[in-house]
């Protein structure tokens, strides 16, 4: 014989049942919400995608047809007329220059993208890498009458300079990121410094302080989106694509390192870089001097 179910327990046992109904459309609800922004991101990223691609094929094909063009110059030109050879060479250099920084930016966004993007260790000089990169923005600096104060503070074991364990061409391009930036927003007549040291800990210091434009709080929060437009006032490259950034703190997070911003509108930015010292280093592939060259040592000599 059934057990008849009584009034009482019946508006119990409904009461529960809506209050899970109650839950489970509200969750849906949630996730209904959440799925829109999903789509909303990929619609917006589509697009970023699209205008990035339609602008950076700007930013390629510009300079060629610059760097052709003022080539051609050059080979119109006669043999007494060499003093006009010289400024003809300057924009030549500074357009590849700039191309060459855009495509290593490009492509290394690329292999972040794909996850090909891993960290090939070496003993680097810092200081002579610091001072190469520099070296390499002196003619941009100059159009700007910019000066650039780079500080050192060495590391030393039994008074000999020692290399730190990092990647060299990835180190590189994260100053040249913030080097340009700076020079960028900086206002013409002013100084950028540049430092460099080794902690207590062992963990290398960079820091990238300009005196210009300044960024805005709103602005820091999208300061490393990828493709993200920048207003004038972000620190970004490719006149504000968002790219040159979002591969320096790439590549920042790929060598266990982190970075930080210190910034207000009119006061300039600093930029600072704290990469900790890996733990293994017996798999140092050489000695890095600036970036661009790795000395192999046989020896069992420690870094």
């Amino acid at each position: 014989m059934e057990k008849k179910i009584t009034d009482e327990e019946l508006l119990r046992e409904l009461s529960i049942r809506f209050e899970q109904n109650k839950t489970a459309l509200e969750e849906l609800r949630h996730k209904s919400e959440q799925l829109k922004k999903v789509n909303e991101k990929l619609k917006e990223s589509e697009s970023l995608k699209s205008h990035f691609l339609s602008n950076v094929t700007n930013e390629i094909v510009n300079p060629f047809a610059s760097i052709l063009g003022l080539s051609q110059n050059i080979m119109s030109l006669r043999v007494d007329n060499y003093e006009k050879i010289k400024p003809l060479a300057q924009l030549i250099h500074s357009e590849a220059f700039n191309l060459d920084f855009q495509l290593k930016n490009i492509f290394a966004a690329a292999k972040i993208e794909a996850g090909l993007a891993q960290p090939e260790l070496s003993a680097v000089n810092i200081s002579s890498l610091i001072e190469s990169v520099i070296e390499s923005y002196r003619y941009k600096a100059r159009q700007k009458e910019l000066k650039i104060k780079f500080h050192y503070q060495s590391n030393t074991q039994n008074g000999t300079i020692t290399g730190f364990p990092t990647d060299s061409e990835k180190v590189k391009l994260i100053i040249s990121n913030l080097l340009n930036n700076s020079i960028k927003y900086s206002n013409a007549a002013e100084k950028i410094d540049v430092s460099s040291f080794i902690d207590d800990k062992g963990a290398l210091s960079i820091v990238v302080k300009d005196y210009g434009k300044g960024i805005s709080s709103d602005d820091k929060e999208k300061l490393f989106d990828r493709f993200e437009k920048g207003v004038e006032s972000i620190h970004s490259l490719n006149e504000g694509y968002g790219l040159g950034l979002s591969v320096t703190k790439a590549y920042v997070e790929l060598l266990e390192g982190e970075v930080n911003v210190k910034s207000e509108p009119g006061k300039g930015a600093e930029f600072a870089i704290v990469l900790p010292r890996p733990d293994e280093t017996n798999f140092l592939e050489g000695f890095s001097d600036d970036g661009n060259q790795i000395f192999f040592d046989d020896s069992d000599e420690e870094f």
